[in-house]
């Protein structure tokens, strides 16, 4: 468990350095364009400038070869310029293009290094990152690998116990089907005696069972979830389709399920009698021996459950039988 927690963690923390990753790239992709526009805006500047200082020269203005002439670098020559009483307003308005021009290449150079660096160490920690999930995923082969035998033996004693307590249900159902035929005989011959007999509750009529017999034919179906039918079944799939099996209707619903029939107490459950759990959030067959047919969940397939197992014990709400 703590391994997959462990593995969980690592890919979420991947996840997230990769939308951080493309984050980033995106804002490199942007500010690649805006450095791009900011080159071209301040080369054209530059050449505007350029054009300027030849013409000054051209025109022998004394003064404006002096800015030229003393100028030790061209950021140098744009001060002397732009301090010059002589420069005319188009003089300084081309040289504060250039110098904006400049300094929105300069903010942009700083931001692209930013970025190419925050990229740099996301890239690195995303490597790490996907290094430690495979390194985790080769542990948890290992382990199961390790396990594989061992879950292969407890799959196989299940499916054994199963197989088991299906044909012991099985013995069970025909022993009950033949005492059913003597009942009725000795009830016949009853009746012609000495006058019926009153139940105190109503016997499950033969047709359970076949419900019995019609589910445990479904044993080893996967769940799913909002199935009915041999391809998968849920837990009130499965009710629905055995007993529509032996021309019993009933809803899709274990909740509606329970409003069926008549209420059966415990220790008076027939093979065939619905048993509810989980505040009629779940719903099976009864069978005899304290056992039933159940669709569990997800993940799990129909199988034979006891009454007696915690879960159940403790979640049971009662039971209906179907007449």
């Amino acid at each position: 468990m703590q391994l997959s927690d462990s593995l969980e963690r690592a890919r979420s923390q991947y996840d997230e350095s990769t939308a951080t990753l493309a984050h980033i790239q995106r804002n490199l992709r942007q500010n690649r364009h805006d450095y791009a526009i900011a080159k071209h805006n301040l080369k054209i500047g530059q050449h505007l400038l350029a054009q300027r200082l030849a013409s000054l020269y051209m025109s022998d203005q004394s003064s404006a070869i002096e800015v030229i002439l003393g100028a030790r670098s061209l950021d140098d020559m744009i001060t002397r310029i732009d301090s010059a009483k002589s420069v005319s307003d188009l003089d300084a308005n081309v040289v504060k293009q250039v110098k904006s021009f400049r300094a929105v290449v300069q903010r942009s150079g700083r931001r692209l290094a930013q970025e190419q660096a925050e990229q740099r160490q996301v890239v690195a920690e995303r490597a790490a990152v996907k290094q430690s999930i495979e390194t985790k995923i080769g542990e948890e082969q290992r382990l199961y690998g390790s396990l594989k035998g061992e879950i292969d033996r407890l799959v196989a004693a299940q499916r054994a116990r199963q197989l088991q307590m299906a044909r012991e249900a099985q013995v069970r159902l025909q022993q009950e089907q033949q005492a059913a035929q003597i009942q009725a005989q000795t009830t016949v011959v009853g009746i012609t005696a000495t006058g019926p007999q009153q139940d105190t509750i109503a016997a499950p009529p033969s047709t359970h069972t076949g419900v019995v017999g019609v589910a445990l034919s479904m044993l080893g179906v996967p769940y799913v979830w909002g199935g009915s039918s041999p391809a998968g079944f849920d837990c009130s799939g499965l009710v629905m389709w055995a007993f529509a099996q032996v021309g019993v209707s009933l809803p899709h619903s274990s909740y509606a399920q329970y409003s069926y029939g008549v209420p059966v107490s415990r220790d008076q459950l027939e093979p065939g009698d619905l048993v509810f759990f989980d505040g009629l959030g779940h719903v099976g067959i009864y069978i005899g021996n304290d056992e039933f047919v159940e669709a569990p969940h997800t993940g799990d397939v129909v199988k034979i459950s006891s009454l007696s197992e915690r879960w159940y014990d403790g979640s049971y709400v009662g039971a209906r039988r179907i007449l």
